[in-house]
């Protein structure tokens, strides 16, 4: 499957293996061990999660592209 570049720039996903689940008439990918989701275009964190700073700085990269 190929997502396009602007989602993949957008979810920061890079090669690898994805999760595939089918939700009712939706079907989600993940990256395995990725705690962000994406609802309505923003990023949200577990409550009680937290980033490291490699992961905030990952983050910030990957919208900067």
């Amino acid at each position: 499957m190929v997502v396009p570049q602007g989602i993949r720039e957008q979810l920061g996903l890079v090669p690898g293996e994805v999760e595939i689940t089918v939700l009712g008439t939706r079907v989600q990918i993940e990256q395995p061990g990725t705690r962000l989701r994406s609802v309505g275009g923003h990023l949200l964190l577990p409550a009680g999660d937290t980033l490291t700073s490699e992961e905030i700085r990952e983050l910030r990269l990957a919208d900067q592209r």
